[in-house]
């Protein structure tokens, strides 16, 4: 793996994160989230901006029932 190499942060249907390589198609269920850079930017930008790692489905559950 080369310090060259270019990812994007990729977000899925339940508001999770993660990064992929730029190189390679995005898998099923993900889609960009518009942020590219090093793989250590891309880590960085991921932990500022997913501050609840509980599914979308989870929380709301949990608005809707009170919890």
């Amino acid at each position: 793996m080369s310090d060259s190499e270019e990812y994007r942060v990729v977000l899925n249907d339940e508001e999770q994160y993660s990064v992929w390589r730029t190189d390679r198609p995005l898998p099923a269920g993900w889609h960009a989230e518009g942020t590219t850079g090093s793989r250590q930017e891309c880590l960085d930008h991921i932990g500022r901006v997913w501050t609840d790692m509980r599914p979308l489905s989870l929380r709301r559950h949990l608005a809707s029932t009170g919890g």
